[in-house]
């Protein structure tokens, strides 16, 4: 096997070999461009940064976002990372603009409009339309003094990049840029409307991330299917809440319903081994006390975690007076895949 490849050369001699080492160096390269481009960006965070998030925060319709080639993909994403994260935002293809789907946009709307250059022939011929709208434009771009940005109401600065193509030509830092400029707006924007995990997993309801923000309240047993016995409950008692609960686990609350302990399968087995006259025990003489509980709102995560550092399979769920509120099983966790 070897570690050198033919690449194109001179059209005369044929192409010639490139090593391993070569190749890791244009990977490296791009890279190092890249994070310069993007960190170049931070000297443009200013207050006209700032003017633009409150126009889009204060917008009541929706975000347009309009762009060409790579640039239009790069709407399309921040579009769909505003979307997720509370601000409603759609793509708007400038050529099926001009065609007929400018109809989505409404004077009550704001535009992005990305291009590097600011000189795209298809955002030449869409702009003067918008403008006519009355609607506020955001220009995303290198050329502040180009088409584009002389038409626009605001101007985002993406700088002006080095592609990290040995061209200079293929859109690779600059759309890298644009899209983290996306990305600080739409972080910008969600935390200024206090958008939180529990609105996050609203959106986000299936798949890896609506896993992670499940609270235990989403999975825990209430009502009926919460087992509670008194201090003074007898041993019947005890067994016939656990059995007909079928959590192998019970409550064990004072007169207040303050959580006091909790009796498991375990527990019985091995009060059983102790020699215990289950006829002549009460709740109290079999239950573990102080178990471990959790708060209703903490992430499900949180209680595989506790569960794990105390290998127990079952957690009580208690309010802020210590009231059982609901109970989850290991078994709950794992139907839930957060395990």
């Amino acid at each position: 096997m070897t570690d050198r490849t033919p690449t194109e050369g001179d059209p005369e001699t044929g192409p010639r070999e490139v090593s391993d080492r070569e190749i890791e160096e244009w990977g490296r390269k791009v890279v190092e461009l890249e994070a310069r481009g993007v960190a170049g960006l931070a000297e443009k965070i200013d207050a006209g940064f700032a003017r633009v998030v409150r126009l889009l925060y204060d917008c009541t319709g929706r975000i347009i976002i309009t762009g060409v080639g790579k640039s239009g993909i790069i709407g399309r994403k921040i579009a769909a990372t505003l979307t997720s994260t509370g601000t409603p935002a759609a793509f708007l293809h400038p050529v099926e603009g001009l065609h007929g789907d400018i109809g989505m946009v409404h004077r009550s709307d704001v535009i992005i409009a990305i291009s590097k250059s600011g000189n795209t022939e298809e955002l030449e011929a869409l702009l003067p339309i918008l403008i006519s709208m009355k609607v506020p434009i955001v220009a995303m771009t290198s050329d502040r003094d180009s088409f584009l940005g002389n038409q626009a109401t605001h101007v985002l600065d993406i700088g002006e990049t080095e592609e990290a193509c040995n061209m200079d030509l293929v859109p690779t830092t600059s759309t890298t840029a644009t899209l983290a400029l996306g990305d600080a707006l739409a972080v910008a924007l969600l935390s200024l409307r206090g958008f939180g995990p529990s609105d996050y997993r609203q959106l986000h309801p299936r798949g890896a991330i609506g896993r992670s923000l499940l609270t235990i309240a989403d999975l825990m047993h209430t009502g009926d299917e919460l087992p509670v016995v008194a201090l003074n409950a007898s041993s019947d008692q005890v067994l016939l809440e656990m059995t007909s609960k079928r959590l192998g686990v019970t409550c064990v609350v004072d007169e207040k319903g303050r959580l006091k302990g909790i009796i498991t399968d375990g527990d019985l087995r091995r009060s059983l081994e102790k020699g215990f006259d289950l006829g002549a025990v009460i709740a109290a003489d079999l239950m573990t006390k102080a178990p471990k509980n959790i708060a209703p709102d903490a992430l499900a995560a949180s209680g595989v975690g506790l569960m794990e550092d105390h290998q127990i399979t079952q957690l009580v769920i208690t309010d802020a007076d210590q009231i059982p509120v609901g109970i989850v099983h290991l078994h709950d966790l794992l139907r839930a895949r957060v395990v």
